[in-house]
């Protein structure tokens, strides 16, 4: 992995683990204010029912107090007692009943079954004696006390807060009760209504942390993009100026060997025709001297075209002096000369406007593809090369009939494709293009370069 791709990821990966912990403690500190509340919800509920059993209670001794407190407690008062108590009930389930100390119901209106029956050992479904609780805790004076009983209008059973007081003189158990189930309903609210809270805090917090998270990916792609074009650019110029370096070598290194050592070779060529010529008034060593002399003459004049030729490549006077158009009719002139290939080459419109480095770079590319032509092309009879240009573009065609080859694969191998990967590269360095078509019937090679500041850059 890329050292900027780390430095990204280690930049994502605590910002990441700093998110989990601040939903952890987030949902730890929700979780428990969710308790609390809940914890106070339901003591408020309790409290406020707890009142109400209580003001219920003491409008039921309110509406027999009279009865109660008379000096006739006798059965017909008890029962008058009972049927009054029979008739105060506050919504479907809110109802008075009335048992002795011994567990026998006396009185239960919503109930009637239960009414004369023994239930000192009924237990509830977690096992209470509920009937025996209720009696206890009356005859301590009197107070809550919560028990399981069947609701009369689900005739299921449910949660119940009952509250009982003592009628000693009539040795009565009085009491009422309320349903909790509503309670438990509106407590189940609150917690649905908390965990979709957390729920939604714990999506926010994650969704900011992917959002954090790509932004600061995205963020490193776009620096590792701008890094890329800036290194990409810093590439071409580096290539621009290593080309440049290269040519000013070349032109500096074919001046000295045209202006030094060729100099000094055509006067050593001269002086040796010079002494060649005066050798010929002496009869005796004309011979052995003309024979030596000839070979040396001979040599001289191979060194001095080896040094032309040198020079040429290296740099050709005549880009600089007569422009590219001519460099190139002398460059087809050559290959001709040197491959035995007819040549035909061609220039159009004005092919004048690129920069020196424009301008060595297409020569170049042109050596190339001749070069290709001579070492690698089969069947070929004949060479053209166009050169043409515009305002816009420099753009040079070569053109064989040869048997072709495959584009695709050449370019793709590595050991095979160099000079095509070298005259892209090289094109590349002044924004130029180049196209290679190739069939059974030839090869087209196209190089391209923008005229005036496109060439340039």
């Amino acid at each position: 992995m890329k050292l900027r791709y780390k430095i990204i990821l280690f930049a994502i990966i605590p910002l990441l683990l700093a998110f989990l912990g601040i939903a952890l403690a987030v949902l730890h500190q929700t979780t428990l204010l969710a308790q609390q509340q809940r914890s106070t919800v339901e003591q408020a509920y309790m409290a406020s029912k707890e009142a109400e059993l209580k003001h219920y209670v003491t409008l039921g001794m309110a509406a027999i107090s009279e009865l109660y407190d008379s000096d006739k407690p006798d059965a017909e008062t008890m029962e008058r007692a009972k049927e009054i108590l029979s008739r105060l009930d506050y919504g479907n389930d809110g109802y008075f009943y009335v048992y002795d100390m011994h567990g026998n119901n006396l009185m239960h209106p919503r109930q009637p079954e239960l009414v004369g029956r023994d239930l000192w050992e009924l237990t509830d479904p977690e096992g209470n004696r509920t009937i025996q609780n209720l009696i206890a805790k009356a005859q301590q004076g009197g107070g809550i006390v919560p028990y399981m009983w069947e609701k009369p209008s689900t005739h299921k059973m449910a949660p119940k807060m009952g509250y009982v007081v003592a009628l000693k003189k009539w040795g009565w158990m009085l009491g009422t009760g309320i349903y909790l189930d509503d309670v438990d309903t509106a407590l189940n609210k609150i917690d649905i209504q908390v965990a979709k809270n957390i729920q939604s805090t714990m999506f926010w917090i994650t969704g900011i942390a992917v959002i954090s998270a790509l932004l600061i990916a995205l963020c490193g792609l776009a620096l590792n993009i701008s890094e890329s074009r800036v290194a990409e650019a810093k590439l071409k110029v580096l290539a621009q100026s290593v080309v440049r370096s290269q040519e000013d070598e070349r032109a500096r290194l074919s001046r000295d060997l045209h202006d030094g050592l060729s100099q000094l070779l055509v006067s050593i060529k001269l002086q040796i025709e010079s002494g060649l010529a005066k050798l010929m008034s002496r009869p005796a060593q004309e011979d052995a001297a003309k024979t030596s002399f000839t070979r040396a003459t001979m040599q001289l004049n191979d060194a001095l075209g080896e040094l032309r030729r040198i020079s040429h490549d290296l740099r050709p006077a005549m880009l600089d002096d007569l422009g590219l158009a001519a460099a190139f009719e002398q460059l087809a002139g050559e290959f001709a000369a040197s491959s035995s290939l007819p040549v035909h080459f061609e220039a159009r419109g004005h092919t004048s406007g690129l920069s020196e480095v424009g301008n060595t770079v297409l020569f170049r590319v042109a050596q190339e593809a001749l070069m290709n032509i001579h070492k690698h092309a089969a069947q070929v009879t004949e060479v053209s090369m166009l050169l043409s240009g515009d305002a816009r573009q420099i753009r040079l065609l070569i053109s064989d009939n040869g048997a072709g080859f495959d584009v695709a694969g050449i370019a793709g191998n590595p050991k095979r494709g160099i000079g095509l990967s070298n005259m892209k590269e090289r094109l590349d360095t002044v924004k130029g293009q180049l196209e290679v078509h190739s069939n059974t019937g030839g090869t087209q090679v196209i190089a391209s370069i923008p005229s005036g500041k496109g060439a340039r850059t």
